[in-house]
């Protein structure tokens, strides 16, 4: 359990940065702009601008330029991406991408895939942004290079690691709803190898997150009028090693530990202590310019031990615990035969276990804990003149319910002044939760794998100082997982998804401006009552401003972002209203080295639910001051 007092948790980087000699050499790097490269996409490096599915960056400078407190607003109103949340910082979040459902996204953590496997849920509430090097969100399936759970597509979380020779940094801060924070670390890079360590505290006394039901099947089923608090500490830790010119070795380790209250009752308690963490290696040979082979093992934890605290007798007990490890192998070939064409080949084991007070059966009644899944897949990247080509096929074979085919065939062309014309098509499938499975008494274990078949058309053009992109898509779902009459899980359901995303930047007078904005028409296409509605607690709208502007020492910026109504129930009958906010930030460099920070967040306090009962924050302010140096 990471050690929750802050000074000692700080000390541990600032100590180690500081020893650390003064001045270190840099190490010559080549002229490789890392912001323009995604790998989530192809599992391979590909320019930004070359990547046949659409595709989107969030680098460090622009995390620390959002002044973003969560995953949460970082991500709000980006193209694709939708969320739920129950009341603010800190609380259960799950994420739409194009439309589908939120455990149609697979999400990476350093490589590694990260998620509960009883829920099916990735914990995005708990990743702390203040750990987040950089993001990369590839939207449409991507199940043909990683197997189940990528209908919707990837996030590919990477944490913050050594840059070249020396670089510290440390930043305090506090804000509305007595929101307290501070992180600190450092990183060293040499000729031959790195480390870094960085650390963050967050806590808030929060908002009353739900605004109270004790009706059953309605809101939270409680009422409890009180403040929601939240605090995570989280460590992360990465260091590497090249041990000949041709082979490099590093690891890993994310550690959040969180508290989270919220409304609830004494079966499903109001207090919960989760963890989160990830650990990780990776062995790259490169024995020639065109040839490497990559090996990664991974485990991520998700655990979370629920409590009921009774207020009135001043009591806490325990309500359960469900505890879920994810063990992951890799081995990945990449072979280049020629400048223009690249094959790779790989297979991916995987072990979810589960540890839990609850007893997980199957249809015989004997308890279950774990299962395996093995996938191998083959990619080819080719590139003929203007053209370019991307195929690839996977085959995973799955412990519970056998073996699961899937693939995905992408063709781009450009021409001339910067246009250019992309079309892609891919199946998808997701398999079966624990809790779809084995949970006792509402249960199936004969359920087969979700299953979609995608297709995406995109239009770009891109200039010196300017970009702008238009994708059309449609996803269709079949063996959609509901409940049947007797509330048993069954693949009776099916899905139709629409929709487009236009993104455009540009630098205009020396202002920085991006815009993004969604349409998605995600129906139900289930026979029976609801055969046409709008799935559940999905946005058909939705948008993002963000402008920036330097003057000298001082930097100004502001972001919009919105969303249309929504329908809270598969019945379409609770409608939630439509909402937009705007934050705005200011940023002034005291030195070289010290900015002071300040920020208002949904200035306009527009009070909006995501889903119903459960309040947003309101109007917020926060001051910050960070520390960032490098030699």
């Amino acid at each position: 359990m990471l050690i929750r007092s802050l000074p000692s948790l700080l000390v541990l980087p600032a100590a180690i940065a500081w020893a650390l000699p003064g001045v270190a050499q840099a190490q010559a790097t080549g002229a490789t702009d890392l912001d323009e490269v995604v790998v989530t996409g192809t599992r391979t490096e590909v320019p930004l601008a070359d990547s046949l599915v659409p595709a989107q960056v969030i680098d460090r400078d622009e995390i620390e330029r959002s002044q973003a407190r969560s995953l949460v607003d970082l991500l709000k109103g980006r193209a694709g991406i939708g969320f739920s949340n129950q009341g603010g910082l800190g609380k259960l979040t799950t994420l739409n991408l194009r439309g589908t459902e939120s455990d149609h996204v697979l999400v990476l953590v350093d490589g590694v895939r990260i998620g509960s496997a009883t829920a099916g849920l990735a914990m995005f509430q708990d990743l702390p942004v203040d750990q987040i090097e950089r993001i990369e969100i590839i939207r449409g399936p991507r199940s043909s290079l990683y197997g189940s759970e990528a209908i919707g597509g990837v996030i590919q979380v990477f944490t913050r690691n050594a840059g070249p020779g020396l670089d510290r940094n440390f930043r305090i801060g506090g804000g509305s709803n007595h929101l307290r924070e501070a992180s600190a670390g450092f990183g060293y890079r040499g000729p031959r190898g790195w480390v870094s360590a960085n650390a963050a505290w967050q806590e808030t006394d929060g908002i009353n997150a739900c605004r109270g039901s004790g009706t059953l099947f309605q809101g939270c089923f409680a009422d409890e009028p009180d403040d929601d608090g939240y605090r995570n500490v989280s460590l992360n830790l990465r260091a590497g090693f090249r041990l000949a010119d041709t082979l490099e070795l590093d690891g890993h380790v994310l550690h959040a530990d969180a508290f989270n209250e919220f409304d609830g009752t004494i079966f499903g308690g109001n207090e919960a202590d989760n963890v989160q963490q990830v650990l990780g290696t990776r062995l790259a040979w490169t024995p020639s310019a065109r040839t490497r082979v990559t090996a990664q093992l991974g485990r991520a934890s998700d655990k979370s031990t629920n409590h009921f605290a009774d207020a009135a007798s001043d009591t806490r007990s325990f309500v359960s615990t469900f505890d879920t490890r994810r063990d992951t192998a890799s081995l990945q070939g990449d072979f280049g035969l020629g400048d223009a064409h690249l094959i790779s080949a790989g297979a991916d084991w995987q072990r979810d276990e589960v540890t839990s007070s609850t007893t997980f059966l199957d249809g015989d009644g004997t308890p279950v804990d774990g299962r395996d899944n093995t996938g191998v897949f083959v990619e080819y990247q080719g590139r003929f003149g203007a053209h370019r080509v991307q195929a690839s096929v996977r085959n995973d074979d799955n412990e519970q319910f056998g073996s699961h085919a899937t693939g995905s065939l992408g063709w781009g062309v450009g021409f001339g002044n910067g246009w250019r014309l992309s079309a892609n098509a891919g199946t998808g499938f997701k398999a079966p939760t624990f809790n779809d499975l084995y949970f006792p008494f509402s249960a199936n274990p004969t359920l087969a794998p979700e299953r979609s078949k995608s297709f995406n058309l995109g239009l770009a053009q891109q200039g010196d100082a300017w970009r702008w992109g238009l994708d059309v898509y449609e996803t269709r779902i079949d063996d959609l997982i509901g409940l049947d009459a007797t509330w048993t899980p069954q693949n009776i359901e099916q899905a139709r998804i629409r929709g487009a995303e236009l993104t455009g930047a540009i630098t205009l007078a020396g202002w920085d401006i991006a815009a993004q904005a969604s349409h998605t028409d995600p129906r139900n296409r289930t026979d029976g009552a609801n055969d046409g509605n709008l799935l559940p607690r999905r946005a058909r709208n939705s948008a993002r401003l963000d402008v920036d502007r330097a003057f000298g020492d001082l930097r100004l910026g502001l972001t919009a972002s919105g969303a249309s109504h929504r329908y809270d129930n598969a019945a379409n009958s609770v409608r939630l209203g439509g909402y937009g906010t705007l934050d705005l930030r200011l940023a002034w460099a005291l030195t070289s080295r010290w900015t002071l920070e300040a920020r208002a967040s949904n200035v306009f306090d527009r009070r909006y639910e995501t889903i119903a009962w459960y309040d947003q924050p309101g109007r917020e302010y926060g001051l910050s001051v960070r520390y960032a140096a490098r030699d």
